[in-house]
């Protein structure tokens, strides 16, 4: 069962705290082009609700970056977690190769 996320590329500039404080979480992908990747941002309770149902390396996200015009299956390759508070702040995600 592929889990379809919308994202957004995220602002030249912007730094990730001020980003968190406004409910976005940080987020990578990796492998859609190459070695290249993508800074996006995610809205924070999309990101808790993925969790509850993503594993790492094993589910499949269906992930759209409408500014971009991509689609793609990605996998969740790393959460990291906040050590104190227990909550995501960063996510990476490795697009599949098509095939």
């Amino acid at each position: 069962m592929a889990i379809t996320l919308e994202s957004k590329t995220r602002p030249e500039g912007s730094k990730p705290r001020a980003l968190r404080r406004s409910g976005l979480i940080p987020a990578n992908l990796y492998g859609h082009n190459g070695t290249e990747s993508i800074s996006l941002v995610l809205d924070a309770k999309v990101v808790e609700r993925l969790l509850k149902q993503a594993a790492p390396n094993q589910t499949e996200v269906e992930l759209s970056i409408p500014e971009l015009e991509w689609t793609g299956t990605t996998v969740i390759r790393e959460v990291q977690i906040h050590p104190a508070k227990g909550t995501p702040y960063h996510l990476s995600f490795f697009a599949g190769t098509k095939g």
